[in-house]
């Protein structure tokens, strides 16, 4: 390898396309130069520990590295700088911007894993599972104490995925054990136990570590998914981990057992609608496996012995097929979409990952589960119907194509020709212009497909000609989209095949096969297809000039559609033109020419379209079209610039705009061939752009920039689909062919020495006057009119652009002393394929000094020319970033090189395999991102006199001058390191009260500098503690300048703009950065090849490690200090005021208290006249009680040493002897001062029900004793608070404040609130209680909302901040606060029954239940007493509720209590209170759950409540049907049977309740209330049903909709079976809305147990045949729906089985009809009807001849008749829209029987 002798190292991967480059010699050794000061510098700035801005500035630069030459260094590097950002990610307190931009360069470093195997590389886990917790689930942001960037989380995880590769083999034991013990199903922290296991737990090991990592835990959380129900949050992470781990081992995990499972789930998640009526529980809707996991899943579940898996993936796909169908959709439907598109394309990657990816260290999956063909058609086939029926969706096209061009790739012989069918039925069409868009979409993506040589399906490229024939009516000018469409598709095909006749080929070749001698005999129709396309491409422009298009008034501009046209007609001729052969592109340039010549346009609409199909014709074989184009525009030009007069005229004639227009585009091409006509070109240019006529010389001067800029730049010359050219022997064989990486064969344009001397020569004939022109204005000696000046400068503008890349950039001595280091923080300049030549004059430079004497001439003597002022700041930001490219223009063609690529690539070969023209567009790009890498740019005095300038327009006159020249200026900011630093003290004095000569435009320009641009930083909320520290105080202060009048609202929204966007923007800046030993060490392994730092450097870098911090800390406290100040200031005015509060509350932190003077500052604001100050303070109290805080002891027990009992191996949770110490017993309770101390007491809830944490650290008992802070030891800040909350007058303004209302019905509980009493209670104990009692005790005797809301708010902080009082106080505490709970319980209102349930809720969240025992047991009182009416009775259990609900499995013995209490009172006469007994009932069984390893809970079981309740409802159950008797509520009737009917209410409620919320569906329990159910609920939907009717109906919807498992299946099945022949039909008639809604949420589990199919097929029929039409009628659509999902197949006997009951012969009576044989006739009809209806919208073999049949039954007496009828409107309905093809499976005599019966007049009888 040659690099490796340059280089001295194996490259890890390069960007190949470097190699490409004109100038690639000279990148070797830029690189290599780059990478040694990198790692130099790097190393250096972590030794002498200098993180900013040393590492920051170096962390930036090896970033570019990686964008500019890849990961090019050797493998030990790779290493060393992974580890070394690791380290530094990993710092503890690290600044979280800092942390965030050294994790996105780690995850560019972690890219590739191939690169490095885990023998390479192993990185602990544990820090970055630290720094995760640290910062997702930090415990100080939510009080302010700490801001993060807002991607963080997002990048945090991207981070952990890239690097949980790379943990060592022992970290899944590790992990494990840090997170079992919060697997505790009821609590919040299992969404956190699961999230975390799926993000960390590593799955992609050598098979020999299998048994250490998923070994350990897939059985476990396998049996847990399998036994959960309901789709809690954390499932979703469940899914999402075993969908990685099945991608990552495919063929190492068996997964056959689980498959009906993992299909059922996957169907239940798509969340579709079935059944008539039906009602979805809400929980449902929002937890939905991600789409992206599910396909991963899928995809590996693939293959393998018989392919198990595929069978299923039919079956769904034949399931939800019909969801897919244009007529259908819902908020279902983008899920259904995303799936469809996705599951191709994943399943590419694995055919990819399978045969054609380079092997690498990651286990290879083994031969036996690979994809064989015959599993990919299986697989097409499964999916391809859907997919069509997709194509035409509402949603669009786009997910279909996608799906399309992945099954191409696979399987080309079954996707491509139903495609082909659709679009030559599309193309025939004229009235449907939809299907011709959709269906060329799908086509673009297959287009490779098609065209290349293709063992699987050779005759696809037969149709290439006909295609492209017949797209042609799509060029079309009165169909805008189709007109694009077509164009892309022209496009798409002509790039991939040669346009050349080689029809005499077969005659020169004797070894050619059939098929390749029918593609040579049809390309000779190539050169008609180009001929017809150039005419329609004629037409289209000759109907868009604007006489045609737009009225007198309009302006000439284009719109937006027009440019859009141009866009694709000039980029398609161009394809077209480019890959014809020099035959067909000669007559075809003869042709354009002739059309451009013969006409003359004008040079708005159509002008530009045909100038530029100009264009495209000459840049493909410059040579040719020059000769015809130059002389003919030159010499019609000349002729008419010769007269002397038209020098001064200002309209001139349309012939010569038009030449020169023509003229400017066809000199965009290869510059080497522009030299034969430099004579002319000079003398038009110097007559042209001297004209007077505005539109003349803007075309002159854009023909000077294109001349210079093909003269100048590096660009390649041709993008033909092959190197070399079409004159090859056989073209077809390149058909598609793929561009060669390691072959382009690019030609470049290089600059010559000639062309660079045309350059010169123009711009000193052209540009040197106008500079002298300018100078002569400045200095007074000639002054020019506006309109000379604008010319000028357009002149000089154009010669910028066209030749800035010859121009060497600015240079000079750079601004010293910005900031101080110890590291060089030099620029880097890279070569770009120019050597300046410094003999020549330096334009740029003269530019630059001309620039800036005309500026200040301007903004002295006319201020008001603002349209040279935008030309001025144009050349100066030109003068700064231009070197042959704009960022924009790149960004654009950096986003349409990868929309492109996208539609052609080809993912299953990979390897780049893309087309040529795209490789060599992709190399340009390379070399243009070179020009545009200049973030990091050292910042010279040439800039500084720019920027000053710039600032200038900033702040200007007028508004458009000032916003261009800002966005300029942001740019160079950004652009130049540290510039901020010299920039912003001068936008400061210009809002500074002293600086009095300020205008209101000069402030508001100031303000605008300071707010930047919307996307990027703004500078007021710059990470620099001199810049915050200047900027804030000086916002703050501006509001005493006198330019600021707050009448102008344009003024105070630019204000609030700049406060919103600091907000936004802030993260909590810095203030001491350490370094580990560790980072250092690596540093030292990385440096010790190149200069080391010597020891006294080191030591200096210590010391100013420990300098930096101590200054900073002293910054951040002036800042606080200055605004503070700024509060002070009596002028101040309200909403500065405001401002300062804002952004001081910004600075608590947590490594370092607020300064006293802002404690007292926001303790005095707690009571201050504004609203928005009292709630900012309240929030800030909260952050300082939290810094404040004293830190408490904590000892580590063990849980057997406390209960004696050790826990078994294994896992084993639940309730068991083990932790029955932590339960609320009432013999144990802490009623004295012993009994409080010999407890110990865990507050986490979770702890200790599935499995022990390693190490239990709970509060020492011994803190209790010493209580109270002497006033003496407590701080400074300490010491202000506990002053002001002694003050009666301040605690009496704080509580009249607090309980006044905010918004009207819009306030609830506010927890910042009670973090500011929770705090206050933990840190100062019993302190302000005599004071606050009395207010308490008087807002809780009062009613209203506020004030009862106030108590809650203080209640639930007292309880939370009690948390570790001794025995005396808490004792003291509940005797106080239970009367005055209770008071308050009284006074409870609709308003406020939610805050006291949210109150009581916080209050015993994360606490012991045993220290809460006086609460729980006042609320255990007596909830249902009746006093107060019924709602007070709800709102009491209510709040009951929401403590038990905390406290989950713990209180086993208050919920059995509860149990029994409530029990006799289920009878309630009252809505609102069963509603509630119902969600109380549900939580009391909430703890009742079968999950695996999981002991039977002490807590209340469901199975003995259910017993108990079947008892009661003895009298209903012996009962027919049930109607609701009993209408007065009122009466007191006291038999058995009203009893019973008011119990099932309440249990109704509870079983609705229950059925959304529990882990696990006691299934046995429920199936002994069906009969009941089925007895009540009625079969209409009528909402006048009373409320037990609707609410059996639901019941049923909600249980039938439940996940069954397999040993419930039979009990199911029997219960049905035995309301089947029940006396009730309505009984019957439910039977059935079960049965659907059954089958298709538990799909797969059904079928795959094929004796319970049959037995439900048998259930069916027999419902088929019940004597009630209603019943019958609903059998049949049962039975569609069962056979349209496949749940048994419509085979023969079944048909025969159905024929035969349809000819059941009905006996020739008048009178009556024999009713059962009438019965068993319908039957079989609605059989028939039913297979018919059964598949909406295909024709299957089996369906002419049934169709027959039913048409025999259309005379038979009602209801037959009307069956059929509907069947026949139906099948017409659905098979309406493809009915061409759906009518060729129909026999010649079949078709008239149906054409008969569907428009015969019975049709509308």
């Amino acid at each position: 390898m040659t690099v490796e002798r340059d280089a001295g190292f194996v490259p890890q991967k390069e960007i190949v396309y470097n190699k490409l480059l004109p100038y690639s010699d000279r990148l070797d050794l830029e690189a290599t130069e780059l990478l040694a000061e990198i790692k130099a510098n790097l190393s250096r700035a972590v030794l002498v520990r200098e993180l900013w801005p040393g590492v920051a500035f170096w962390t930036r630069k090896l970033f570019s590295f990686l964008k500019l030459y890849g990961r090019r260094f050797s493998k030990d590097d790779h290493i060393l700088f992974i580890k070394l950002l690791y380290e530094l990610v990993t710092l503890p307190d690290l600044e979280p911007h800092m942390m965030q931009s050294y994790a996105r360069l780690l995850i560019q470093l972690l890219k590739k894993k191939e690169l490095l195997s885990r023998d390479d590389l192993q990185l602990p886990w544990r820090p970055l599972y630290d720094l995760y917790e640290r910062v997702v689930y930090s415990k100080t942001e939510h009080l302010g104490l700490i801001w993060f960037p807002n991607s963080v989380d997002h990048i945090l995880k991207a981070l952990i995925k890239s690097c949980r590769l790379y943990f060592p083999a022992s970290s899944t034991e590790e992990m494990l054990t840090e997170w079992r013990p919060l697997l505790c199903v009821f609590d919040v922290v299992m969404q956190k136990a699961v999230s975390n296991m799926e993000l960390f737990l590593p799955t992609i090991m050598p098979p020999g570590e299998h048994s250490q990592s998923f070994g350990l835990w897939f059985d476990e959380l396998m049996t847990l998914w399998m036994s959960v129900q309901n789709q809690p949050s954390w499932e979703g992470h469940l899914v999402n981990l075993f969908a990685r781990l099945a991608n990552d081992n495919i063929g190492y995990v068996d997964w056959t057992p689980y498959i009906p499972t993992i299909f059922t789930r996957i169907l239940r998640s798509l969340n579709l609608p079935v059944g008539v009526s039906q009602m979805v529980a809400p929980r449902y809707l929002t937890n939905s496996y991600d789409i992206g996991h599910l396909v991963l899943w899928i995809t590996a579940l693939l293959g393998g012995e018989g392919n198990p898996a595929q069978k299923q993936l039919t079956c769904l796909f034949n399931s939800i097929a019909s969801f897919y169908h244009p007529s259908n959709h819902g908020r279902w439907q983008s899920r259904l979409m995303r799936l469809l598109q996705r599951l191709p394309a994943s399943v590419v990657r694995r055919v990819h990952r399978e045969r054609h990816a380079a092997p690498c260290w990651i286990t290879l999956v083994p031969e036996s589960q690979r994809l064989t063909d015959e599993d990919l058609q299986e697989f097409t086939r499964s999916i391809i119907g859907a997919t069509l029926l997709a194509m035409f969706s509402k949603t669009g096209s786009t997910d279909a194509a996608y799906a399309l061009q992945n099954l191409a790739l696979l399987t080309p012989e079954l996707a491509i020709p139903p495609v082909l069918e659709k679009t030559y039925a599309a193309m025939e069409t004229l009235t449907e212009p939809h299907t011709l868009t959709a269906t060329l979409t799908c086509m673009i993506g297959m287009a490779r497909s098609l065209v290349s040589a293709n063992s699987h399906y050779p005759e696809g490229r037969a149709h290439v000609l006909p295609l492209l024939v017949g797209s042609l009516p799509g060029v079309d000018p009165n169909d805008f989209s189709k007109c694009m469409i077509t164009f892309q598709f022209i496009a798409t095909f002509t790039t991939l095949v040669p346009l050349v006749d080689c029809s005499s080929a077969p005659s020169r070749h004797g070894h050619l096969s059939e098929v390749e001698k029918d593609l040579c005999f049809a390309s000779a129709q190539f050169e008609d297809f180009v001929l017809q396309f150039l005419d329609r491409c004629f037409a289209l422009i000759d109907s868009s000039t604007p006489e045609q298009t737009r009225d007198e008034m309009e302006t000439d501009t284009q719109t937006h559609l027009e440019s859009l046209v141009e866009l694709g007609l000039s980029s398609t001729v161009s394809t077209v033109l480019t890959q014809c052969s020099t035959e067909i592109y000669k007559v075809a340039l003869e042709k354009v020419f002739n059309f451009a010549t013969s006409n003359i346009f004008e040079t708005c609409v159509s002008g530009r379209m045909v100038a530029d199909m100009c264009r495209a014709a000459a840049k493909c074989h410059p040579a040719e079209s020059l000769r015809l184009f130059v002389p003919h525009c030159c010499s019609v030009i000349l002729h008419i610039t010769d007269n002397e007069d038209l020098q001064g005229e200002v309209e001139l004639d349309k012939e010569l705009l038009w030449n020169l227009q023509l003229l400017s585009e066809v000199t965009r091409v290869d510059g080497e061939q522009l030299l034969k006509y430099r004579g002319d070109l000079e003398r038009i240019l110097c007559k042209c752009v001297r004209l007077r006529c505005k539109r003349a010389y803007a075309l002159a001067c854009s023909l000077l920039e294109h001349t210079l800029r093909s003269l100048s730049l590096i660009y390649p010359t041709e993008y033909r689909s092959t190197p070399g050219g079409f004159d090859a022997d056989l073209p077809i064989r390149d058909w598609g062919r793929a561009g060669d990486v390691s072959a382009l064969g690019v030609c470049w344009h290089v600059p010559s020495r000639e062309e660079e001397n045309f350059v010169f020569q123009l711009l000193s004939r052209l540009l040197q006057p106008e500079l002298r022109r300018m100078g002569a204005h400045v200095s007074g000696d000639v002054p020019m009119s506006r309109e000379e000046l604008l010319q000028s400068l357009a002149v000089v503008q154009h010669c910028l652009v066209g030749a800035g890349s010859l121009l060497p950039p600015l240079d000079g001595p750079h601004v010293p002393d910005l900031v101080p280091s110890m590291v060089n923080l030099g620029e880097i300049k890279l070569h770009i394929g120019v050597d300046y030549d410094d003999s020549r004059e330096n334009y740029r430079e003269s530019i630059c000094q001309t620039m800036r004497l005309l500026l200040h001439h301007i903004l002295e003597h006319s201020e008001d020319d603002t349209k040279s002022l935008f030309v001025i700041i144009k050349i100066i930001s030109d003068l700064m970033f231009f070197q042959g490219a704009h960022k924009k223009e790149f960004d654009s063609r950096w986003k349409s090189f990868t929309l492109v690529k996208k539609s052609m690539e080809n993912r299953l070969q990979g390897k780049k395999k893309h087309i040529r023209a795209l490789l060599i567009d992709r190399v340009l790009l390379q070399d243009e991102m070179r020009k545009l890498v200049v973030e990091g740019s050292e910042y010279k005095v040439v800039h500084q006199e720019l920027l000053c300038n710039l600032l200038l327009l900033s702040t200007s006159a007028y508004s458009q001058v000032r916003s261009r020249a800002q966005n300029v200026l942001t740019a160079a900011l950004g652009t130049y390191s540290f510039s901020y630093r010299d920039l912003i003290p001068r936008i400061l004095q210009l809002l500074s009260p002293q600086h009095t000569a300020g205008t209101r435009q000069q402030f508001k320009g100031a303000l605008y500098c300071l707010l930047g641009v919307h996307s990027g930083a703004a500078m007021a909320s710059l990470r620099d503690w001199d810049c915050v520290g200047e900027v804030w105080p000086a916002l703050v202060r501006c509001g005493l300048s006198a330019a600021v009048s707050l009448e102008e609202p344009s003024i105070g929204r630019l204000l609030d703009d700049v406060v919103d966007r600091i907000h936004r923007q802030h993260d909590t800046i810095g203030i001491y950065f350490t370094v580990s030993e560790a980072c250092v060490e690596v540093a030292n392994r990385i440096a010790q090849s190149d200069n080391p730092a010597s020891a006294e450097e080191l030591k200096e870098g210590l010391q100013r490690q420990r300098i930096r911090n101590v200054v900073a800390a002293r910054k951040y406290e002036k800042l606080v200090n200055d605004l503070l100040d700024c509060l002070e200031d009596r002028d101040l005015p309200w909403k500065f005021e405001h401002m300062a509060t804002d952004l001081l509350v910004l600075q608590l932190r947590d490594d370092h208290p607020l300064p006293p003077d802002a404690v007292l500052y926001f303790t005095q604001s707690l009571i201050h006249d504004s609203l928005s100050i009292r709630k900012v303070a309240i929030s800030a109290m909260a952050g300082i009680l939290k810094q404040l805080k004293r830190p408490r002891k904590k000892i580590s027990m063990k849980p057997s040493d406390i209960s004696g009992v050790e826990d078994p191996e294994g896992v084993c949770a639940g309730d068991r002897e083990a932790n029955r110490w932590l339960q609320y017993g009432g013999a144990s309770l802490p009623q004295s001062q012993e009994q409080w101390d010999s407890l110990h007491y865990v507050e986490k809830t979770h702890w200790g029900y599935y499995s022990w944490p390693r190490e239990m650290m709970i509060h020492a008992a011994s803190e209790n004793l010493k209580d109270d802070l002497p006033y003496e030891e407590m701080s400074e800040g300490e010491k202000i608070v506990f002053e002001y909350f002694s003050d009666p007058e301040f605690i009496d303004q704080l509580m009249e404040f607090l309980s006044l209302e905010d918004r009207k019905g819009k306030d609830s509980f506010n927890p910042r609130r009670f973090c500011l009493f929770k705090g206050l209670f933990r840190n100062y104990g019993e302190a302000f209680l005599p004071l606050l009692w009395p207010h308490l005790a008087h807002l809780a005797d009062d009613p209203h909302e506020s004030s009862q809301r106030c108590v809650c708010e203080i209640t639930a902080g007292l309880i939370r901040g009690s948390k570790l009082w001794s025995f005396s106080k808490v004792d003291r505490l509940w005797r106080g606060l239970c009367p005055l709970i209770r008071t308050a319980l009284t006074h409870i209102t609709v308003e406020t029954y939610s805050d006291w349930g949210t109150c009581i809720a916080t209050a015993c969240e994360g606490r012991d239940p045993r220290k809460l025992h006086w609460l729980f047991e006042m609320l255990m009182e007596s909830p249902l007493s009746g006093e107060g009416g019924s709602f007070r009775d709800a709102s009491l259990l209510y709040v009951l509720q929401g403590g038990l609900a905390q406290q989950q499995w713990r209180v086993s013995e208050l919920l059995h209590r509860l149990l029994a209490y409530l029990e006799p009172k289920l009878t309630q006469v009252y809505k609102n209170v069963r509603e509630r007994i119902g969600s109380v009932l549900t939580y009391i069984f909430m703890i009742d759950v079968a999950l695996p390893n999981t002991r039977p809970t002490s807590s209340p079981h469901v199975a003995e409540f259910v017993t108990r309740v079947l008892e009661r409802l003895k009298p209903l159950t012996s009962e027919p049907e049930i109607h609701n008797h009993v209408h007065e509520e009122n009466t007191p009737e006291t038999d058995e049977r009203t009893q019973a009917v008011k119990l099932l209410k309440t249990v109704l409620k509870w079983l609705m309740v229950s059925a959304g919320r529990t882990f696990t569906t006691p299934v046995r329990q429920q199936l002994q209330l069906l009969p009941l159910l089925f007895k009540i609920a009625p079969v209409e939907i009528d909402e006048n049903y009373d409320e037990m009717k609707q609410d059996a109906r639901t019941c049923l919807s909600l249980m039938s909709q439940g996940l069954l498992y397999f040993e419930h299946i039979p009990l199911v099945l029997t219960a049905l079976e035995e309301m089947a022949v029940s006396r009730s039909w309505h009984a019957r008639f439910s039977v059935l809305t079960y049965l659907q809604i059954m089958v298709f949420y538990n799909l797969f589990t059904l079928l795959s147990v094929p004796a319970e199919v049959l037995r439900i097929r048998k259930l069916v029929i027999q419902l088929l045949l019940d004597e009630q039409l209603e019943v019958r009628d609903m059998a049949g659509t049962t039975l569609s729906g069962l056979l349209q999902c496949q749940f048994f197949p419509l085979d023969s006997s079944l048909q025969t089985q159905l024929q035969t009951l349809s000819q059941t012969r009905l006996p020739r009576a008048r009178g009556e009809l024999a009713s059962t044989d009438l019965v068993r006739r319908h039957a079989g009809v609605l059989g028939l009807s039913a297979c018919i209806l059964s598949s909406p919208y295909d024709v299957p073999d089996w369906m002419p001849q049934i169709l027959m049949d039913l048409s025999d039954h259309l005379n038979d007496p009602q209801p037959i008749e009307l069956t059929v009828k509907k069947t026949l409107s139906e099948f017409r309905r659905t098979h309406h829209d493809n009915w061409q093809e759906h009518r060729q499976r129909f026999t010649d005599d079949q078709l008239l029987v149906l054409t008969d019966l569907l428009v015969s007049p019975c049709y509308y009888a």
